[in-house]
């Protein structure tokens, strides 16, 4: 956090700070099911849910040993709940936060998190893509929606985005949450098309089936879409329905089965999510790093050439007076010197414009993607996805740093921060994992063998 500090890198003031319990954090369109799902995990009526929108808040809902309903200052001004951060993102979403209480759940180690129902508006549509993060959001709903829920979803155990049948991947902010907000979380997010027993026949299942798989394709950048789990929650009087699907609810009341048990595992994943979300900060750290030192050395190297260039020709200047003045021609000497002086002025001034154009076009998108490229070459060539994606996150945010810090003010890092930032990625994150794998204490052939070491 100093070395961030220092170079303005892309990681937020108190980013290490967790909340004070694991939690699920739920997101997708109104009306799909995030509430009553709620509701079916902690086995108590606490959201209300319908049709047309009925939240516009973020809900936190925590274990408690009685019922408590807090506002939205009351929550982000605990010290201890791990929420003081988002104040941050202004008064308007603070009032657009809730706290509730509850005794007696099915959920008594985490806490879960419903989030506004996603509807577009016509300042909404058209915007997904990177550049779009955070300006017609603040528009919409007071706020920067997007970065609330990727500030949420950095820090959740499980993630699930909610679609429904009416609206399968058509909802064009939901898609913009997608890309922009839970970019880099799939170890932990999981797609839901809810609401799967509303289907009365089987080729309105496959269109909407299909049209979600569509969407989804144009904004997850690989061949292979991850999961997609269909399934539908209990309806009063039984899990019966009608319809050409009727024979098929026993698959979506299993997969209901498996996303609970996912989510019921939260308490457990907390510790993996931590250090995966250590390893993840410190590589959007060590790119930062990188990248800005390698701007900066190719800024610095036009400078100190121009300098050199000025303070050649003042030399020269100064050196064809003196051998005039020696030669017993005193105006003459005075003249060489003015001319030089007047030359290193006037290559000043020109360098000085170029040193501009050089910063501008360092700072340019196909400037930054060209010092990518060459810090990263062996990556590139041996297709490093890996690498691909950080700099998707990297790129706008380094950019608007080093722009509004200007190149002349900027500091980078050294390479011992870098060589610290390396080994913390190469030494201490695999030591945490092995610490906490539930495998400790097994090796390699152990693990082919199914015996346990008996060393340990």
């Amino acid at each position: 956090m100093p070395l961030n500090t220092k170079i303005r890198g892309p990681l937020e003031k108190n980013s290490d700070k967790t909340t004070d319990l694991p939690f699920v954090f739920l997101v997708g369109n109104h009306s799909s099911g995030k509430s009553s799902f709620i509701n079916h995990v902690l086995g108590r009526r606490i959201q209300t849910a319908g049709v047309a929108p009925t939240d516009d808040c973020f809900t936190v809902v925590a274990p408690g040993p009685s019922d408590i309903d807090q506002d939205g200052p009351a929550l982000i001004g605990d010290p201890d709940m791990g929420f003081s951060n988002l104040r941050h993102f202004g008064p308007s979403l603070i009032h657009h936060t809730r706290l509730k209480i509850r005794k007696e759940t099915n959920a008594p180690g985490f806490m879960m998190i419903d989030s506004p129902g996603m509807i577009d508006s016509p300042v909404t549509q058209n915007t997904i893509g990177l550049s779009s993060v955070g300006r017609n959001n603040v528009m919409d709903r007071g706020y920067d929606f997007e970065g609330v829920v990727r500030w949420f979803a950095e820090r959740a155990d499980v993630i699930l985005l909610f679609f429904d049948p009416d609206k399968p991947g058509t909802t064009g902010e939901t898609l913009s949450i997608l890309v922009n907000s839970l970019g880099g979380m799939d170890h932990k997010l999981y797609i839901v098309l809810n609401k799967a027993d509303q289907f009365k026949k089987i080729h309105d299942f496959a269109r909407a089936y299909g049209s979600l798989c569509w969407n989804l394709s144009k904004v997850i950048p690989r061949k292979d879409l991850p999961r997609i789990y269909t399934m539908c929650l209990p309806v009063a009087g039984g899990e019966a329905s009608e319809g050409s699907l009727k024979e098929g609810l026993k698959d979506l009341h299993q997969t209901r089965h498996d996303v609970v048990s996912e989510v019921m595992k939260a308490p457990a994943r907390r510790i993996d999510n931590a250090i995966t979300r250590l390893g993840d900060s410190i590589n959007l750290l060590l790119m930062h790093s990188k990248l800005t030192r390698e701007t900066l050395k190719q800024y610095k190297g036009v400078m100190w050439r121009n300098r050199a260039e000025v303070g050649l020709v003042g030399m020269a200047g100064v050196g064809a007076g003196a051998g005039a003045f020696s030669l017993g021609v005193p105006q003459a000497a005075v003249g060489c010197a003015g001319v030089g002086v007047l030359g290193a002025v006037g290559l000043g001034i020109w360098n000085g414009q170029k040193l501009k154009e050089e910063e501008k076009r360092l700072l340019s998108e196909d400037g930054l993607e060209q010092t990518f490229r060459r810090v990263y070459s062996r990556q590139i060539s041996e297709g490093d996805e890996f690498t691909a994606s950080f700099w998707g996150r990297t790129r706008e945010p380094l950019r608007m740093n080093l722009t509004a810090m200007g190149l002349e003010n900027a500091e980078d890092a050294t390479a011992k921060d870098i060589a610290g930032l390396e080994a913390i990625l190469e030494d201490d994150i695999p030591r945490l994992r092995r610490l906490a794998s539930p495998k400790k204490g097994l090796g390699f052939r152990d693990l082919l063998q199914g015996e346990t070491n008996k060393g340990e």
